[in-house]
């Protein structure tokens, strides 16, 4: 899961509210129609500027707000790739696993919007393509690294009939995020 891309950079705390309002998310049932709104309150028009293979980047925080799962869809049907941010909210960060949207947590700091980057999921990097320096995040464990190739939990369960921690093959399935390098974060 690497992907290559147009940065859209947003900052600290962006809550769900503001990835996709309370209102729109009650009125409109379609993922691809509440896309239309992605982001709306903070930047308006930005929908429209989205082009698929995008790259969402945000500060620390990323996604507080409410726990429900329309947010990681909504930024999914939008055509965004992949979020990359200093911090996410553990909640968003769980449904966005769940639901099949790749995240990397790494610093964002310096990074401005339109420029190209590139994200590597699994290696937890985030390359600035104009000097091609390369910042290094957290890894996700593997079991949720499996989820995500997958297309999410349910996707995952579907083709598998158990869980990804059920699966042998998903060794240190329980294990904590680790930095790029491999050792165990405390």
């Amino acid at each position: 899961m690497k992907f290559r891309g147009r940065a859209w950079v947003f900052g600290d705390d962006v809550n769900t509210d503001y990835i996709i309002s309370a209102a729109r998310k009650e009125a409109v049932r379609d993922p691809r129609e509440a896309a239309r709104h992605l982001m709306e309150d903070i930047r308006p028009g930005f929908a429209a500027l989205v082009a698929p293979g995008d790259i969402l980047v945000a500060g620390s925080n990323f996604g507080c707000g409410s726990s429900r799962e329309a947010a990681p869809v909504v930024i999914q049907a939008a055509g965004i790739a992949c979020v990359a941010a200093r911090s996410f909210a553990r909640i968003f960060y769980r449904n966005a696993v769940n639901v099949g949207l790749p995240l990397v947590e790494v610093d964002t700091r310096g990074l401005e919007d339109g420029e190209e980057v590139e994200v590597d999921v699994p290696r937890a990097t985030l390359t600035r393509l104009r000097d091609g320096s390369v910042r290094r995040g957290l890894t996700l464990p593997p079991f949720m690294l499996a989820m995500l190739a997958e297309g999410g939990l349910v996707a995952y369960y579907r083709r598998h009939g158990r869980l990804p921690w059920e699966d042998a093959d998903a060794a240190d399935a329980r294990g904590a995020a680790r930095p790029a390098g491999g050792e165990r974060l405390a």
